[in-house]
């Protein structure tokens, strides 16, 4: 495809963000002079990883679908054997993270020029049923004018506006508090919260949550545990409090943003020019196509990994579900911490369904339970356990029952219990937060999935934290 630093039409300059499997470079397209920033990435580095293969391909598929000026474009997708080159509109700027951390905070005509940017952007995404889920200053880029672009849609969700999402993703300071529950939300209310925050951190210098412990961080989040500084305006206050309401039913929408007051000074919309051309897709399934082996399309393989929203959600002490939801009468849910491996932990679970005469299924870190023999439907004990890897030696047990008798699914919790506590020679614990207060290097060694993904690369510019 490529000979020498040029690739087709596109000719190759100096490399502007490197990461551990793929490398973003300046170009210039020959057919009309403009620059572009081409993502290089190599196929033999995501080969055995579906999430990350996955992850690219859904991000390209997704801003393909998007045409707004302060979202950055995918103009083409080109796959040779060994290569994928992303070619994509090119911001000069850079991140707006690093001017925010030279410019400390901007004014309020330039805070309030960027947020209007950004809505008007993330409303034409929602519009189409985006949901971006990681809005943030290092996934926002500027052009050489200084208008903001966004970019890295690695995390988004498409949906059609009114489903609820479930996936729990994106990076502690800026999340959203319902998605540390272990519950269904709302997409366009999140990306929402999110905004708000980088209101705030523009107009601050700084953010409004923030905490080198995770524990303390989520508890100021989802109690919207912040304070203005005195130079903020009344409308800025204003502004700011109805976005970071810890309900999303009670948050005000983006369209309740736009015809605010404060909003409205000096406001121009984006002129979208909608095409009516029809979106192709098939050169990212042909780009990506030599990755996928045979025989392995939808086989993809259970994962017993938790992140942190997950882990938090769990804490009985942080249970934020009262707050948004109510619970399901129906379903009895139960969680144990084991301070066993992984599979010494699912060989517990196996040996409490087995010495109180049920029968497991196992899938992976997911075992369906149920009795021998069951003569009427109805009395079928619909017990499942689910069993999440914490570290090397800790694990957590999360059992949940949807129907049959009561007595039988104690029954097996009590014997799991007894199992646990005389194998790791510790009581099993009901709550995680106490185990997390009890070996806090597993809370220091804690990353949510994009700052797993931040870390394994170096800077690519905000074009993708992959």
């Amino acid at each position: 495809m490529g000979h020498g630093d040029n690739i087709g039409k596109y000719r190759c300059s100096r490399t502007i963000g490197e990461g551990s499997f793929a490398k973003v470079k300046l170009a210039v397209d020959s057919s009309n002079c403009r620059p572009v920033a081409i993502k290089i990435i190599d196929k033999d580095k995501i080969q055995g990883d579906d999430y990350m293969r996955c992850q690219v391909q859904s991000e390209i598929k997704t801003m393909k679908l998007l045409n707004h000026p302060n979202i950055i474009r995918i103009h083409e997708v080109i796959g040779t054997k060994s290569k994928i080159y992303i070619v994509m509109e090119y911001a000069s700027g850079g991140q707006l993270s690093d001017k925010l951390a030279y410019a400390k905070k901007f004014s309020e005509w330039e805070a309030r020029k960027l947020f209007q940017q950004l809505i008007d952007a993330v409303d034409y995404c929602h519009a189409r049923g985006v949901y971006h889920r990681d809005l943030k200053p290092e996934n926002l880029l500027l052009d050489g004018r200084g208008n903001l672009k966004i970019s890295d849609f690695g995390l988004s969700a498409l949906r059609k506006p009114g489903d609820l999402l479930s996936t729990a993703c994106g990076s502690p300071c800026y999340v959203a508090p319902e998605l540390l529950v272990k519950k269904s939300y709302n997409g366009a209310a999140a990306d929402t919260w999110s905004c708000g925050v980088i209101l705030y951190e523009l107009l601050a210098g700084f953010l409004p949550f923030d905490d080198r412990n995770l524990i303390n961080l989520y508890k100021k989040i989802y109690k919207a545990d912040y304070m203005c500084p005195p130079w903020f305006t009344r409308g800025q206050r204003r502004m700011l409090t109805k976005i970071l309401e810890p309900s999303p039913k009670k948050r005000i929408t983006i369209t309740e943003i736009i015809e605010d007051e404060w909003f409205q000074v000096d406001y121009e919309p984006a002129i979208v020019y909608d095409s009516h051309e029809k979106i192709y897709v098939d050169d990212v399934t042909a780009a990506f196509q030599s990755t996928e082996e045979k025989g392995d399309i939808g086989m993809k393989k259970s994962s017993s990994f938790i992140n942190a929203f997950q882990l938090i959600a769990m804490s009985h002490d942080l249970n934020l579900s009262g707050l948004f939801e109510e619970e399901d009468e129906h379903t009895e849910k139960t969680m144990l911490v084991s301070k066993l491996a992984f599979g010494e932990t699912m060989k517990m679970v196996e040996d409490a369904a087995t010495e109180t005469t049920l029968l497991v299924e196992r899938v992976y870190n997911k075992m369906k339970i149920h009795p021998k023999m069951t003569r009427c439907p109805r009395s079928y004990c619909n017990l499942s356990a689910e069993v999440i890897e914490l570290a090397p030696t800790h694990c957590v047990i999360e059992l949940s029952r949807s129907s049959g008798k009561l007595g039988e699914y104690r029954e097996f919790f009590q014997r799991l219990s007894y199992l646990l506590t005389e194998n790791s020679g510790a009581t099993a614990q009901t709550d995680v937060f106490d185990l997390l207060k009890c070996n806090s290097s597993i809370v220091e060694d804690f990353r949510c999935p994009v700052e797993e993904l931040t870390a394994k690369s170096i800077d690519l510019r905000g074009y993708s934290s992959s």
